[in-house]
């Protein structure tokens, strides 16, 4: 089974109803990621997040437009696989017992809440019958794998990048984290230079992941 998404169609009234559930879904996708960031940096004794209004699934509280509408939108009509990203979550790691430790999990928090979506939403795919929501249900597990996938990658600014930082070793992390600084420009070498080589990794690693919980493959 394809993702039902055709933003492709001559039919306008068929391209305006994907592009509207395309919306919908990354909406409340990176809504879901940002606070679950914001929920467990809270319940590590950091409420930076809390207290700004991010622990909320309001997804005006966390749409960057560019990372969160006009990039998925052209990932999408290319095909490629959609990622993208929302405002960055803000946390003060000096609130937290043990920093390096406890920004990795929160760090870890947003991949985790799509992963968990997705296997919540494919036992509604699998035990429901087969009906025009399937596609719908389909394309919200596809998209929430995509994201949890992508953003385990351990490049700065992704979230792999800060669960690496806290599990190696304290020197090893101390330099790795140098590159920080230069996250936006090896983000945009990834998307440029990259990704013709990461998507079939990551459609792989996709069908892997969706046939396990759904049964098919797109």
């Amino acid at each position: 089974m394809a993702i039902m998404l055709d933003v492709t169609s001559a039919n306008p009234a068929t391209m305006f109803a994907s592009i509207l559930i395309f919306l919908i879904i990354i909406g409340f996708v990176i809504s879901m990621h940002e606070a679950a960031h914001a929920f467990a940096a809270n319940r590590l004794g950091d409420p930076t997040a809390r207290l700004l209004g991010r622990m909320s699934l309001n997804p005006a509280s966390h749409i960057d437009p560019i990372g969160t509408i006009l990039l998925p939108l052209i990932l999408l009509i290319m095909h490629a696989p959609v990622f993208g990203w929302a405002k960055p979550t803000p946390i003060n790691p000096f609130n937290f017992q043990y920093p390096r430790r406890d920004t990795a999990i929160v760090a870890f928090a947003g991949p985790a809440s799509n992963f968990l979506l997705a296997i919540f939403l494919s036992l509604i795919f699998r035990l429901a019958p087969v009906t025009i929501a399937s596609s719908f249900l389909l394309n919200f597990i596809v998209i929430n794998l995509i994201l949890g996938i992508f953003n385990l990658i351990p490049i700065p600014p992704l979230d792999g990048f800060k669960i690496l930082v806290g599990v190696l070793p304290k020197e090893a992390a101390a330099q790795v984290s140098l590159l920080e600084s230069y996250g936006p420009i090896l983000l945009l070498v990834v998307l440029l230079l990259l990704l013709p080589i990461l998507s079939p990794i990551i459609f792989l690693v996709l069908n892997l992941l969706l046939g396990i919980l759904t049964g098919v493959t797109i």
